[in-house]
């Protein structure tokens, strides 16, 4: 009981981002956390009320920019910084404290695979070496000894709930994955882009970084590994598409069948598996994942259904990509390494409509 009534406290870098925001609303009513720090270089000097309306009147800390932070503050800092920064700060931060990383930085456990994908060199090997890839349900046991760990990417998050079951039980050809991928407009973050503008995103639906998004190659880094092979021995088709809602997201992945198998075993290895899962859920029957299920919480919903073509199946997952795609998600691994109930914080029903 010691651990459950333990109070720690927290910090968000990169608070004035729809990330950090999303991390602030959750943790406003953690039972275990008191927000100390929030960093937003750009936004330096400013009220949390004056950034973000929604979240005044709680008497959160104004935000500050990481120079003048106070790390003694803080028991664990969520990073909701840029790739690049995240590696540079981490480096610098008391080994006591531990590390929510919700950035690119640590995610990929091949370093030329991120000098190739992100345009740099990795300049945290060392920290590299020590994290841990936060996919909860999944490294359970590995986050709660984690001090640093990497937050998938939503889009990863959902694909990865849906497929690595199915590779990691032999039903489906790891080697030939099909996954249709959409979002909402948080996605792309809160910066200033014309693509993101209303009158462009609206009313409208827009393939993106088609054959060349980054999260391609952390999809195939985790399906290899379950699937016991080799990452590059992985290639999946992965295109993401932009839709016109502030949050959601929703995969649609092809799958081929392996020999013999059905997609009655399919709903039969994930009703096993996340039969005691908090937040992932196998719909019944022929229900279609909708984003609408989820909005606000951090579920996951997940089905599976015949494909017209033999011996293929169609796997759709739904996810908020700010929750559980994000920030959720975050929290959930922050509650396994300081040893609180895993659901603390993040109750919350899906709101509908």
């Amino acid at each position: 009981m010691e651990k459950q009534n333990k109070v720690i406290k927290a910090g968000i870098l990169g608070a004035s981002g729809y990330t950090g925001a999303e991390a602030m609303r959750l943790l406003l009513r953690h039972p275990n956390v008191e927000l100390t720090l929030l960093t937003a270089d750009r936004k330096a000097g400013q009220s949390v009320e004056e950034v973000y309306p929604h979240l005044g009147g709680y008497g959160l800390p104004d935000m500050v920019s990481v120079e003048d932070a106070d790390w003694s503050s803080v028991d664990v800092v969520f990073c909701g910084l840029p790739h690049g920064t995240t590696q540079e700060i981490i480096a610098t931060l008391p080994k006591e404290v531990k590390v929510v990383d919700l950035s690119a930085d640590f995610r990929l456990r091949n370093p030329e695979t991120y000098a190739e994908w992100y345009g740099h060199a990795h300049q945290a090997l060392d920290l590299q070496k020590e994290a841990v890839y936060g996919l909860t349900e999944f490294y359970r046991e590995d986050v709660k000894e984690a001090r640093l760990v990497a937050c998938p990417g939503c889009y990863p998050t959902a694909t990865l709930i849906a497929l690595l079951p199915l590779v990691r039980a032999g039903l489906v050809d790891p080697k030939d994955l099909v996954i249709d991928a959409k979002s909402g407009i948080t996605g792309a973050g809160r910066g200033l882009k014309q693509n993101t503008l209303f009158s462009e995103a609206g009313e409208g639906l827009s393939p993106y970084s088609v054959s060349k998004h980054r999260h391609a190659p952390e999809i195939e880094q985790e399906v290899a590994a379950f699937a016991g092979l080799k990452a590059d021995d992985v290639r999946v088709n992965f295109v993401p598409h932009l839709i016109p809602m502030s949050r959601g997201e929703l995969v649609t992945c092809h799958v081929k069948l392996t020999d013999g198998k059905t997609v009655q075993d399919i709903r039969d290895e994930y009703s096993a598996l996340f039969k005691d899962e908090p937040f992932v859920r196998l719909l019944d029957g022929s229900a279609i994942p909708q984003t609408q299920m989820v909005r606000g919480s951090n579920h996951c919903v997940v089905n599976v259904f015949e494909d017209r073509i033999p011996g293929r199946a169609t796997v759709i997952a739904a996810i908020d990509n700010l929750v559980k795609g994000s920030s959720g998600q975050a929290i959930q691994n922050m509650n396994l390494m300081f040893g609180f109930g895993e659901t603390l914080g993040l109750e919350q029903v899906a709101l509908f409509p």
